[in-house]
């Protein structure tokens, strides 16, 4: 019994090597923070209400190219999320739907900032670490 566990044993190794060099070969995945957090006003519509929002954004990017453009393109697409939340008002931020809308369009905007500076949308995905409205 214990040379037929000691052969599965010796069998299943080169598996999982092969299966390792397969995962260090591709792309690998990675979270980029844009900080320091956004922090503004939004829905400057003559009320005398301030209006404040901070967003916590991570940007999903595949490879090491991609990371290393969304840095260097940092500024460009902290402008155009800036952009983008002193646009919105109560109601395009005050529901869960509402916030996907936002993330949608935000990812959009940035993906055609990467598309005009480098050719290719690099982002993958956009993701609100933390979302507050008041």
């Amino acid at each position: 019994m214990k040379a037929w566990i000691m052969l599965m044993l010796a069998l299943a190794l080169p598996m999982a090597a092969v299966g390792e060099e397969a995962q260090e070969g591709g792309d690998k995945v990675s979270y980029i923070s844009l900080s320091p957090p956004f922090v503004g006003n939004y829905g400057l519509d003559g009320s005398s209400r301030l209006k404040v929002y901070k967003a916590d954004i991570s940007l999903r990017v595949t490879g090491a190219d991609a990371a290393r453009a969304v840095k260097a393109n940092d500024p460009l697409i902290r402008n155009q999320l800036v952009g983008l939340f002193t646009q919105q008002t109560s109601e395009t931020l005050g529901s869960v739907e509402a916030k996907e809308k936002l993330r949608q369009e935000a990812l959009k905007q940035i993906r055609q900032v990467m598309s005009d500076e480098t050719g290719k949308p690099m982002v993958d995905d956009l993701l609100f670490n933390n979302l507050i409205v008041q």
